[in-house]
């Protein structure tokens, strides 16, 4: 008896002692767009404390990534996705590209963030697509700043504005989500009827927000841009502050957060259905939602932390604008109309 005990005793030990080594050799493939980051020394702490190794796999922008994840379902690319926002939750919802997983801490998770009941995927950043502007083109010109969507078909300001795609872009599908909810699809003014001023207009559109941004806008382009107003984020002046040459006094961009002139994005990350790490992706999973992580992304990524009460750095205090009244859409919404809001757009906008 006491040798059968003492063999079970062992096995049991053998069993724990491998899993423990096989938890300190995992490496977890996380799948997520290009513009994630994440300090060094953050992520050095978790590989460190939990023995796993992460690998970062960027896939493009958010709606490439889906895509990807989507075609690939069979044998997933990684293990997690991180980046997938509200735009394009749905489709990956549909597809059953994630398992569930409740996180211990989305008790620190602001309520209104929590849309997905069945936890398959986990909120860990917000951000809010505006309108940016140059403020020195705007003061030297004596132009006042649009205050609303409709302010834009004035022909005061003729060729002024840059938005991109909304089929190949995160934040252009945001900002057509934006007029949307802003002007509806039926009556005497829609969506599609401001489009088709802007058109009138001359609106430039981009590809993407890289072009849109750094070659079309009037700032960050070195003079090559013409165009002083484009479709950004809340949080790029702190940007424009943070990565200029020289400090500047202030910011040289400034975000337009009136009422229904800005779509609230929110990111999410959910763990690949076929990986085979479950535990080390639940871990990753905790890691995003912990105060250190949470308070590093703001300059890392120039999101804001879902978690309550997380501070924020002085450049975020002082240049990012949270808009009060932002345009908000269902994920229902969004999935049930999407592909048809973007056909329909292309043909008054693209034809």
């Amino acid at each position: 008896m006491r040798k059968f005990l003492l063999i079970l005793l062992l096995s049991l030990l053998l069993v724990s002692a491998a899993s423990v080594f096989a938890q300190d050799n995992t490496t977890l493939t996380v799948v997520t767009h290009d513009s994630f980051a994440v300090s060094e020394e953050i992520l050095s702490q978790f590989e460190a404390e939990t023995g796993i190794t992460v690998r970062i796999l960027r896939s493009g922008d958010a709606g490439t990534m889906v895509n990807q994840s989507i075609l690939s379902k069979s044998n997933p690319l990684g293990d997690v996705m991180y980046g997938i926002d509200n735009t394009f939750l749905s489709r990956a919802l549909d597809a059953e590209l994630f398992i569930p997983y409740e996180s211990p801490l989305l008790n620190t998770v602001r309520e209104e963030f929590l849309i997905d009941d069945a936890h398959r995927v986990t909120p860990v950043d917000f951000g809010d697509v505006c309108l940016n502007y140059d403020v020195a083109f705007f003061t030297e010109n004596n132009l006042p700043v649009p205050q609303t969507l409709r302010d834009l078909t004035d022909p005061i300001y003729k060729g002024m504005l840059v938005v991109e795609n909304p089929a190949n872009s995160s934040p252009g599908l945001a900002f057509l989500l934006a007029t949307i909810a802003e002007f509806g699809e039926a009556g005497d003014y829609t969506y599609l009827d401001f489009w088709a001023d802007l058109v009138e207009n001359d609106v430039f559109v981009s590809d993407d927000w890289s072009d849109a941004y750094f070659a079309q806008f009037t700032v960050p382009s070195g003079g090559v841009g013409s165009r002083p107003l484009v479709v950004s984020y809340a949080s790029s002046p702190p940007a424009e502050v943070l990565f200029a040459e020289e400090t500047p006094d202030t910011a040289p961009t400034a975000s337009i957060v009136a009422d229904g002139t800005c779509f609230r994005q929110v990111e999410f990350v959910g763990i690949l259905d076929g990986t085979e790490h479950v535990e080390a992706a639940q871990q990753f999973v905790d890691f995003m939602l912990s105060r250190e992580f949470q308070e590093d992304m703001p300059l890392q990524m120039f999101v804001f932390p879902v978690i309550e009460d997380a501070a924020l750095p002085d450049v975020f205090e002082e240049y990012a604008l949270i808009p009060e009244n932002p345009s908000l859409l269902t994920i229902e919404q969004i999935d049930e109309n999407r592909e048809a809001w973007i056909m329909a757009w292309a043909e008054v906008v693209l034809r």
